[in-house]
């Protein structure tokens, strides 16, 4: 099992360039809402409480950033998560196509800035190389996060002792690999 800091540092690798970092803070909370929204159907009803596949998967993804070893970083991202995916969840009360068209233009606008980051990048999103790139992510935009307030300097130094500073590529320049 991946520890936090191992999981940031080989996220990390593929997000150096400080544009494609930014436009994570923009793309990836997008997506996480846009997700919330599209399993904000069907409800179900459990002992008076709404239940949508969109609050299982938030428990789910939740337990697992619990266990990656920094309690404070699994329960900074479990919060975001559920703040964004519980501003989702009024979307599926829409009318079908409102719900699809909300959901799927979030989805995909959200996933038009993590692709112009990657051309910043010039390397490839994370997620082609492994799945858990899919879950780290909103893990690594919480952290940067986190990291720019001041917190976790330890789990800082040691990512960018194992993939080095961020920076600015040289688009004319091509990318490192």
């Amino acid at each position: 099992m991946s520890t936090a800091t191992q999981l940031m540092a080989q996220y990390a690798a593929y997000h150096r360039d400080r544009r494609n970092i930014a436009t994570h803070f923009v793309g990836i909370p997008l997506i996480v809402f846009a997700v919330g929204a599209l399993l904000a159907r069907p409800s179900f009803g459990v002992a008076g409480w709404a239940l949508t596949p969109a609050a299982i998967l938030w428990g789910l993804s939740s337990l697992w950033y619990l266990t990656r070893g920094s309690l404070a970083l699994g329960l900074a991202t479990s919060l975001a998560n559920l703040v964004l995916i519980a501003a989702a969840l009024p979307l599926g009360q829409l009318e079908t196509l409102p719900w699809l068209a909300w959901s799927l233009g979030t989805f995909i606008v959200g996933w038009a800035a993590q692709f112009i980051g990657h051309y910043y990048e010039g390397r490839k999103p994370a997620f082609m190389d492994d799945l858990r790139g899919l879950l780290i992510g909103p893990m690594f935009v919480v952290g940067e996060g986190l990291f720019a307030l001041g917190w976790g300097k330890a789990m800082l130094a040691e990512i960018e002792a194992r993939v080095g500073p961020t920076h600015l590529r040289d688009l004319h320049a091509p990318a490192a690999r």
